[in-house]
C-alpha cells in the first residue's frame, strides 16, 4: 500500500506540477494552424462555392440543418456576402496568429470559431482530415501550446529579463483585447446568437472569464497562492487535453485498421490498387501506374498499411518500435499527399502524429531551424538570439513520463 501511495503521489505531482510536452503541443499547434491556413489560402478563389452564398448548399438549407442539430457556426448569423467575407478573413487571421503563437489563448479560441463556423456551414465539403482538424481545434483551446516556438514565449522571456533588471513592464494589449472580445461576446449572447448546443458558448465564456482572472491574479506575482493555484489548474487542463489528443490519434488508427481488416479488398491485398486508378485520386496518372504495376508491391503496401494502423497504439509501450512506426506512418501520409492528391488530409494526420515525437528530436529540429534563421538574419545584418526552451529539470520530467525517446 505504501508503494501504491507513493506511485499515486508521484503521478499526481507530475500531472499538476508542470505542463508536459511543451514541444509536442507546440508542433501540434503549428501543424494544424498551418494546415488550415494553407487550405483557406488555396481555396480563396472558391470560398464562395465552398462555404458562402454561391455554393449548392444554400444558406437556407444550412439553416434548417443547424436548427435540428444545434451545431455552432457564426456564418448563420447573417446570409450577407460582407459577413461571410469577414468571417473567412478572421479565420485566416486567427490561423496566422495561432501559427506565430501571438496571444495564443485568444488566437486558439478564434481559430476554433473559424474552423467550426466554416466546416459546420457546409458539412458535405469535408473529409477525414477536416474531421481531425475539427476536433483538434477544440482540444487546442485547453492546452498551453505556446511555451516554446511562439511570440508569447519570446515576450515572456523579455518580461522576465526586464523584471530582473528592476524594470516595470505593463501589458496594455492583453487587457484591451480582453475587453473588446468581452464586449463582442456579451453582444452576441444578448442577441441570442449562441443558442443551440451549449458546448461552444460555455467554452467561450469560461476562457474569457479565466483570462480576466489570470490577468488579475498575475498582478499579485507568480509566487502568490492564487497564481500557483491557477497554474495547477492550467497544467491539469493542458495535460488532460494532451492526453485526449494522443488518445484521439490512437483511436483514429485503431478504428481505421480494424475496419480495413473487415473489407474483402483489404483481405485479398488489392485495396490500394483501386484508388490509384480513380481520376479523382490520380493527379499523376503515370506515377500511379508505376506504383500499381507490381502486384507484389500493391499487396505489401495494402497489408503493411493495415498492420501499421492496427499495431501502432500497442507500440506506445516500446519507444523504439513506436518511433519506427511513427516514421513509417508519416512517410505514408507524405506519399498519399503526392500520389493521391490529398495534401491537407495528410498534413492534418502528420500534425496529429507529431504529438508522439520525442522531445530530443524536436529540440534538435528547433535548433536546426534557429541556426537557419540566424544564418538568414545575419546576412541581412540582424542577429536574432535563439529561443531557449524548458529547463533541464523540465526535460528530465518529460523523459520520466515518456515524451522522450
Amino acid at each position: 500500500m505504501n508503494r501504491f501511495t507513493q506511485a499515486a503521489s508521484a503521478a499526481l505531482a507530475r500531472v499538476t506540477g508542470a505542463a508536459l510536452g511543451p514541444y509536442q503541443s507546440a508542433v501540434v499547434r503549428i501543424g494544424f494552424s498551418l494546415t488550415w491556413l494553407l487550405f483557406l489560402l488555396r481555396e480563396l478563389p472558391h470560398r464562395g462555392e465552398l462555404y458562402g452564398p454561391d455554393g449548392p448548399w444554400s444558406w437556407q438549407l444550412a439553416r434548417r440543418l443547424i436548427d435540428e442539430n444545434g451545431a455552432f457556426t457564426a456564418l448563420m448569423w447573417s446570409d450577407g456576402r460582407l459577413w461571410f467575407e469577414t468571417v473567412y478573413a478572421l479565420a485566416v487571421l486567427a490561423s496566422v496568429l495561432l501559427l506565430l503563437g501571438w496571444r495564443t489563448r485568444t488566437a486558439s479560441v478564434l481559430f476554433m470559431i473559424g474552423v467550426l463556423s466554416l466546416q459546420n456551414r457546409s458539412i458535405f465539403m469535408g473529409d477525414g482530415g477536416d474531421n481531425v482538424l475539427h476536433l483538434m481545434s477544440i482540444y487546442l483551446v485547453f492546452t498551453r501550446c505556446a511555451q516554446v516556438w511562439s511570440l508569447d514565449a519570446r515576450r515572456a522571456r523579455r518580461t522576465e529579463a526586464a523584471h530582473a533588471r528592476g524594470e516595470r513592464v505593463t501589458d496594455r494589449i492583453g487587457p484591451a483585447l480582453w475587453g473588446v472580445l468581452g464586449f463582442a461576446l456579451v453582444a452576441v449572447t444578448a442577441a441570442g446568437r449562441l443558442d443551440g448546443d451549449p458546448t461552444v458558448p460555455v467554452i467561450l465564456w469560461a476562457v474569457w472569464i479565466a483570462q480576466g482572472l489570470w490577468w488579475a491574479v498575475g498582478r499579485l506575482g507568480k509566487t502568490s497562492q492564487p497564481r500557483i493555484l491557477l497554474d495547477v489548474v492550467a497544467d491539469v487542463l493542458h495535460n488532460g487535453a494532451l492526453f485526449v489528443i494522443m488518445a484521439e490519434a490512437c483511436l483514429i488508427y485503431a478504428t481505421a485498421g480494424w475496419y480495413k481488416i473487415q473489407g474483402s479488398r483489404w483481405q485479398d491485398g488489392t485495396a490500394v490498387y483501386y484508388p490509384l486508378h480513380l481520376d479523382y485520386f490520380s493527379p499523376w496518372p503515370a506515377l500511379a501506374d508505376l506504383l500499381s504495376a507490381s502486384g507484389t508491391m500493391v499487396m505489401l503496401v495494402t497489408y503493411g498499411t493495415v498492420v501499421v494502423q492496427v499495431a501502432f497504439p500497442f507500440t506506445l509501450f516500446n519507444r523504439r518500435v513506436k518511433n519506427v512506426l511513427l516514421a513509417v506512418m508519416m512517410t505514408e501520409h507524405a506519399v498519399i499527399a503526392v500520389v493521391l492528391g490529398l495534401p491537407f488530409f495528410s498534413l492534418a494526420m502528420i500534425a496529429a502524429d507529431a504529438v508522439f515525437l520525442s522531445t530530443p528530436f524536436l529540440r534538435r529540429l528547433g535548433g536546426w531551424a534557429a541556426r537557419v534563421r540566424e544564418a538568414m538574419t545575419s546576412r541581412g545584418g540582424v542577429s536574432v538570439p535563439a529561443q531557449r526552451g524548458p529547463s533541464t529539470a523540465e526535460e528530465a520530467e518529460e523523459r520520466r513520463v515518456g515524451f522522450t525517446a
